[in-house]
């Protein structure tokens, strides 16, 4: 009765076979079928191309009995190391990828496993396909720290913030180039233009707490609908004192002052024109739905003169006055102080609410 052979291809003597040679069949099996499969090592070349190794009906040497596999050559792109014919059995293999290029061991059916370039790997082939063979530790303990590799020519002891290289090693980072170097202090920080940073200005980059602001931009303040916008002990309102007799058509720039105040005594009746200023509209600084409130006071001699007409940007606006009638006249040897709340409804449309009051 002929030799059978097991999976991994030891040569199973049938009973009275090779009378006479069976010890050389035997040291076969021991010293190499046994010692490729238990320590055993081959090279597997790569040529720019998949590689398919086999297991046959042998008992002498064979690449794909080997426990560890060394992969070698060109791939020039990801390849396969695929387990072929006879090789559809439960085996362990340590793959060392010596290649440039990571490569997929698998059976010829099976998703596999890809061993990334220049690193090594146990796998484990259960028949239909190819495993990680390690998916647990309970515990690891390493002898020495791990190496960093820098720019894949071996370890290095780094100090700094670290830096992938592209593939698969660390460098150090530079301070300036790879991320912004803070500086020293203990101010607020700022970028640059040079992609640095830098120490930032109080007054100049932030508002410092506790000093006097000047605002240029228009400010919102937004409460809720369980809180106010704004609270505040006082605020103090920009005023013109012109010694200026009132008459004519006046223009009132609301983003100039609050209180307009006219010290010489007015001369004529008076038409007041409320606009932003003399290049903006008033139209244009205000959205629909928001309200602002001025003050004129008007100087008033023995002859007294009064408010005649409403512009707004230069277009009538017909005020709604407090007590229901426009003023006809004014009050003499007296101050009067006309109050005006302007609402904008509209593209360009305001309702005024306006009122005069003697001061003497």
């Amino acid at each position: 009765m002929p030799s059978t052979y097991s999976p991994l291809k030891i040569e199973l003597i049938a009973t009275g076979e090779q009378s006479g040679t069976w010890g050389n069949t035997t040291n076969t099996n021991l010293g190499t079928a046994l010692e490729e499969a238990i320590t055993g090592s081959a090279d597997v070349t790569f040529a720019s191309g998949n590689v398919t190794v086999t297991l046959t009906d042998v008992n002498t040497t064979q690449t794909a009995r080997n426990l560890r596999l060394n992969l070698t050559g060109t791939t020039a792109g990801a390849r396969q190391l695929i387990l072929g014919s006879g090789c559809q059995i439960e085996k362990l293999y340590l793959v060392n990828n010596g290649c440039a290029d990571a490569i997929t061991v698998k059976n010829t059916s099976g998703t596999g496993i890809a061993v990334p370039a220049g690193q090594s790997m146990f796998v484990y082939n259960n028949g239909t396909n190819v495993v990680d063979a390690v998916t647990y530790l309970s515990s690891l303990t390493l002898g020495s720290a791990l190496p960093v590799a820098s720019g894949g020519s071996g370890a290095a002891t780094l100090t700094g913030i670290l830096k992938g290289n592209g593939t698969s090693a660390f460098s150090a980072a530079t301070a300036g180039t790879d991320y912004l170097a803070p500086p020293s202090g203990t101010a607020l920080l700022k970028a640059n233009s040079g992609g640095a940073l830098a120490n930032a200005t109080a007054g100049t980059d932030y508002v410092a707490p506790g000093t006097a602001t000047t605002f240029t931009a228009l400010q919102t303040f937004a409460g809720t609908t369980s809180n106010a916008d704004l609270k505040t002990s006082n605020i103090l309102e920009t005023a013109t004192v012109s010694a200026t007799a009132a008459t004519g058509t006046i223009p009132y720039d609301v983003t100039t002052q609050s209180v307009l105040y006219y010290t010489t005594n007015a001369s004529a009746n008076w038409t007041v024109n409320f606009r932003g200023s003399s290049g903006t509209s008033l139209d244009t600084i205000m959205s629909t739905g928001e309200s602002i409130s001025v003050t004129f006071l008007v100087t008033q001699g023995a002859t007294a003169y009064y408010n005649s007409a409403v512009q707004v940007d230069g277009s009538s606006v017909t005020p709604k006055w407090q007590g229901g009638s426009a003023p006809t006249s004014g009050n003499a040897s007296s101050i009067d102080s006309y109050t005006y709340v302007i609402i904008k409804t509209g593209s360009a449309a305001f309702t005024v609410l306006a009122a005069q009051t003697k001061f003497a």
